[in-house]
């Protein structure tokens, strides 16, 4: 049973239906606040994308229900009528055709029920199967990420769990706030397309007023300006830059020892590339952890590009606990810090499958 920790959503008790990427995710970072989370998983069913561990399965316990069975449904129906909000994933219509969707809770007006799909719960799509990559290339922003000569895949955290599980979670913890106020609970229908598009937000206005050019590698934070970008280092890593302010690309400058009168204007969008080549002769002289140590920590906005296994061990990653040991993997920390309620992994697992009789218990069901 899970030990839920004392963060600024203990009390709030969510039933997740199990499904894969933002869903697990969302269900995760409200776990890691504190909420507890009761996941329903298909019989037999392990971690959803057959990893021996899943970081995104922490901190709840998993109850095993046969939806399309009468008594998972009901078992189901009681532990969601005891529930403030309710995480699904599942294509447009699934769950009413299982008698568990929205409209199926009468008797619990106050219900959130959070849905969470790629093309959202209307329109011309809401039915076609897709991915991360494809919501987001109809939001426009997949066009605007890569070089000049194709997109980059941006691995799936713009869509599935930037404007995905992110909106998804705000979007629930809003809809609690007004159900708790007034008795009423209302779906939250969290589209990746629309959560990327408005994440996108700066981008289009800029793009709206002439400000952004609608091709790659032209633009202020594309990695075309030169003070926005990275360097291959003599090691063959990289380092980061992100100097835009006038007095952090004169501190970059002094650093990196080149003068200022011998470089182009900052803004001078037309020497940009002379710029930044000559950046990139400089910063090639010398290994990525040797510009870290000259570079960071002041002014310069600059950084060493760190590699996925180094990320836990960077000294001011180490000082703000940024990385656990929990079940055997190092992941993440719970985030955002709290100050009065900090959030904490809990001690559900999803190796531990909990009894339908102790989740009606425990849940006065």
């Amino acid at each position: 049973m899970t030990n839920a920790p004392k963060g600024p959503l203990a009390g709030l008790r969510i039933v997740e239906i199990s499904g894969l990427g933002p869903t697990p995710f969302a269900a995760m970072l409200l776990a890691d606040m504190g909420a507890d989370v009761i996941r329903i998983a298909r019989p037999g069913q392990t971690h959803v994308l057959g990893l021996a561990r899943d970081v995104l399965d922490r901190g709840r316990d998993v109850l095993e229900l046969d939806l399309k069975s009468p008594e998972g449904r009901a078992i189901a129906r009681r532990l969601i009528g005891r529930a403030e909000v309710l995480i699904e994933g599942m294509r447009p219509g699934s769950m009413e055709r299982l008698g568990l969707g929205p409209d199926d809770f009468p008797d619990h007006p106050a219900l959130v029920y959070g849905r969470m799909t790629g093309w959202g719960q209307s329109g011309p799509l809401a039915q076609s199967a897709g991915h991360d990559i494809t919501y987001i290339a109809i939001s426009g922003v997949l066009h605007a990420i890569g070089t000049p000569g194709a997109p980059a895949v941006p691995l799936n955290l713009l869509g599935d769990f930037g404007g995905g599980a992110m909106y998804l979670a705000v979007g629930m913890l809003a809809a609690l706030l007004h159900a708790r106020a007034t008795g009423q609970g209302q779906v939250v229908d969290a589209a990746i397309c629309d959560g990327t598009a408005h994440l996108a937000a700066m981008i289009h206005g800029m793009a709206a007023q002439g400000a952004w050019a609608d091709r790659r590698g032209a633009n202020l934070l594309d990695g075309a300006a030169p003070f926005y970008a990275t360097y291959r280092c003599a090691c063959g890593g990289h380092l980061a830059v992100g100097a835009i302010e006038p007095k952090f690309w004169a501190e970059l400058l002094a650093r990196l020892g080149i003068d200022p009168a011998s470089m182009p204007g900052q803004h001078d969008r037309a020497r940009w590339p002379e710029a930044r080549a000559r950046l990139a002769a400089v910063i090639a002289t010398r290994s990525r952890d040797d510009w870290a140590a000259v570079l960071e920590g002041t002014d310069a906005c600059a950084a060493p590009v760190l590699a996925l296994a180094e990320a836990p061990h960077h000294p001011h990653t180490i000082a703000r606990g940024g990385f656990v040991q929990h079940e055997g993997l190092t992941q993440p920390a719970p985030a955002p810090r709290f100050s009065a309620t900090p959030g904490a992994i809990g001690a559900g697992s999803p190796d531990t499958r909990l009894d339908a009789e102790v989740a009606l218990r425990r849940w006065g069901a």
